[in-house]
């Protein structure tokens, strides 16, 4: 079939934890209040269980059980991928973590990477911050990062405005200085209006953007050019604070 352009080469538009996760995900939360403080609220899992999709106790939801026209997370013990089938479109896998966050918000994750092929095969690791699902729409900042360690890596920060394939570039940045491999960890944040995108603690892309001001932080996948492939790449751990 005729496969849709992927979002790395669309024109541009106007586009987790403190302490060891024993068995699932942990949260260290603070009582709810307002404003939040920063450095409220932590979780981080190193994805022990198999669950299709993500739940862990109900910390996640996921693009497709609560968004309906994305795809879900899925886990077996120690990997966090996705379930995008690689001919659809903008599906992407997207699990977000529930409950209250505040506005300043970081998520690091450790990243799984194997049987890289490139070309016409598009592979992504997502993060998300300030993002929010609801029935047909999908709202917040997604950090691009391509499963691949060659000179047709890619980083990118996009705004994601609702419905299944609208989406906004705001910065992207190309190169095997930017490229990604097993075991590399990647982290962004935002404060303010202000998003930071690092790989190996570097600092690799930076951006603004006003349009959302809450959401939470999550993860997604991204698969296009090919199908079976989605165990090939995901996150063996992540962290997220606010």
């Amino acid at each position: 079939m005729v496969h849709h352009t992927p979002k790395s080469v669309k024109s541009y538009g106007v586009v987790l934890l403190i302490g060891l996760a024993v068995g699932v995900g942990c949260d260290q939360s603070s009582p709810s209040s307002s404003p939040r403080p920063t450095g409220a609220r932590v979780y981080t899992t190193n994805f022990p269980l198999a669950e299709d999709p993500i739940f862990e106790h109900g910390n996640w939801s996921n693009g497709n059980t609560v968004g309906l026209d994305w795809s879900n997370v899925a886990t077996t013990p120690g990997l966090a991928s996705g379930r995008e089938s690689g001919e659809t479109g903008y599906d992407d896998s997207t699990a977000l973590l529930t409950g209250v966050w505040g506005p300043h918000q970081t998520v690091t994750a450790t990243v799984h990477s194997v049987n890289q092929v490139g070309g016409k095969v598009y592979e992504e690791v997502e993060i998300r911050l300030r993002s929010s699902l609801s029935a047909h729409s999908c709202t917040g900042y997604e950090v691009i990062f391509r499963a691949l360690k060659s000179a047709e890596s890619y980083v990118e920060i996009v705004r994601w405005n609702g419905p299944l394939g609208k989406f906004s570039y705001i910065a992207r940045r190309k190169g095997v200085q930017v490229g990604i491999t097993d075991g590399d960890m990647v982290k962004a944040s935002i404060i303010g209006n202000v998003i930071t995108v690092y790989i190996n603690n570097v600092q690799v892309l930076q951006a603004t953007d006003n349009t959302y001001s809450s959401g939470s932080p999550g993860m997604g996948f991204f698969l296009m050019g090919a199908t079976g492939g989605n165990s090939d790449y995901g996150f063996t751990s992540l962290t997220a604070s606010d």
